[in-house]
């Protein structure tokens, strides 16, 4: 290592800059964060929109009061455009001793300005020791994607806390298993959805013995590309205790669950329903009064024909907290891929999510009518073994029996299958291409744009692209 980190301490500090012009206006835009007392020491000029964008905050001084401002200095940054100065403000920053870092020069800098992450009470600096400073700042945005948003506020609460903590558990190895708990448990959950009064009470009840009860998240895992995950989801996954999981997530997400948590898959599929939704309900609020960190995992978005409705409504009744993480639902993200516009200007400024399913089975019971209506898109969800009914209900009710569509099986995974064709031909299409499911139809006049993979004109030629 040779590079040593350390952070300054910025209250009351003194810092001063060198220059005038964009490249100090970028150290003391990064230096405007902290409380420091900022003197910028320009020569002739200085930009224009410099001193007024850091009214009030900054001292601008003439090179001729340099050495005051020097004296009582932290550390200085010297970022002038002009050699001359440049030299001249390192010959006085060695003369009073002051850690010095010049911009674009590491052979001269006693100190580098690492990449940051700023996240309040919590800190991180990424450093190359000036040789590749964009791999640091891409090392620190790969870091600012995997840490929440709010963990300055929990590191915050946790600092508020810490005398209590003394106090109450004078032995450090008590001190720091209770640290372990409360930051990794329901108070963090509690502090990161921003219920910071809350978060407190979690920890001063685990702090009092009281026997916490955890959480359940609902994670919506998308369509299946675990590309395709949010951030907040992987963080989850990578932190539960147990994974309920369904049917209709994939391997690829799965193998993203941390290694030492329990794995209970308690999906459907049609006709059978191995894990009754009451016990799943059950099984959820049961792990949580265990104190488990608890994640639902659902395919596409957990409120979009996931049940997740149903499984919030129950885990809250039982006096258990929730929260729900969205994902991409698969309608989106199968027509993203197949290069279908679910709306368009010109040919659909309406939207519509049907399931093609009923809750007692067979087909649902849904407004055909308005479903026909054209410059529209239907996405029917579960649609598959109803895709006749469907067919005939729609053409009935008044929908062209040439309308494009799109069948996508197991979109946006290795095995992705995309038919297209029209109307008519839609029970077809699904036999044909031996279509199981799960699978999206998509009905309406963007199916046939010249963009979407496989597409046909309104003329019925079926085209089909199968990604294995």
């Amino acid at each position: 290592m040779r590079q040593f980190p350390a952070f300054f301490n910025m209250d009351d500090a003194r810092v001063v800059v060198f220059g005038g012009g964009e490249e100090a206006r970028r150290k003391v835009r990064l230096l405007a964060k902290t409380p420091a007392h900022i003197t910028v020491i320009i020569g002739k000029d200085i930009d224009s929109g410099f001193a007024q964008e850091f009214a009030g905050r900054i001292t601008i001084a003439p090179q001729a009061e340099a050495g005051a401002a020097l004296d009582v200095a932290r550390f200085a940054i010297v970022a002038c455009r002009i050699d001359e100065n440049t030299e001249r403000a390192i010959t006085w920053a060695r003369q009073y001793g002051v850690p010095l870092n010049v911009v674009d020069r590491p052979d001269l800098c006693d100190f580098t300005v690492p990449s940051i992450m700023d996240r309040g009470e919590i800190v991180a600096a990424v450093a190359s020791g000036g040789s590749a400073p964009v791999l640091a700042k891409s090392v620190r945005a790969k870091l600012e994607a995997l840490i929440p948003a709010r963990i300055g506020d929990l590191a915050a609460l946790a600092g508020r806390m810490r005398d209590d903590v003394k106090a109450k558990l004078p032995d450090a190895s008590d001190r720091r298993q209770f640290w372990e708990q409360v930051l990794n448990g329901k108070a963090a959950e509690l502090a990161y959805a921003g219920e910071i009064e809350a978060a407190e009470q979690a920890m001063r009840d685990a702090l009092a013995g009281r026997r916490t009860q955890g959480v359940v998240h609902l994670v919506g895992a998308g369509p299946g590309d675990p590309e395709l995950l949010t951030l907040k989801a992987l963080r989850l996954l990578q932190e539960a205790d147990i994974v309920f999981y369904d049917r209709l997530v994939s391997d690829e997400i799965l193998s993203l669950i941390r290694r030492d948590a329990d794995r209970v898959s308690v999906g459907k599929s049609k006709g059978d329903h191995s894990v009754p939704q009451d016990e799943i309900h059950e099984m959820l609020i049961r792990s949580a009064r265990d104190g488990k960190r608890v994640v639902r995992l659902k395919g596409g978005d957990p409120f979009i024909f996931g049940r997740g409705g149903e499984e919030m409504e129950a885990v809250l009744a039982a006096g258990v907290e929730a929260f729900v993480v969205p994902g991409i639902s698969s309608a989106l993200g199968c027509a993203a891929q197949a290069g279908v516009p679910l709306t368009h200007r010109d040919h659909a400024q309406s939207l519509t999510f049907v399931t093609g399913h009923a809750k007692a089975g067979g087909v649902p019971d849904l407004d055909w009518e308005s479903l026909a209506k054209p410059n529209q898109t239907v996405t029917v969800f579960m649609g598959v073994g109803t895709a006749t009914a469907i067919t005939d209900k729609l053409i009935e009710a008044g929908r062209a029996p040439d309308t494009p569509v799109a069948v996508i099986e197991n979109g946006t995974r290795p095995n992705e299958i995309q038919v297209f064709g029209i109307l008519a031909e839609l029970p077809d299409l699904i036999t044909d291409n031996d279509i199981q499911g799960p699978a999206l139809l998509i009905i309406g006049k963007v199916a046939g744009l010249p963009f979407a993979s496989g597409a046909i004109g309104l003329s019925g030629q079926v085209g089909q692209e199968t990604f294995a």
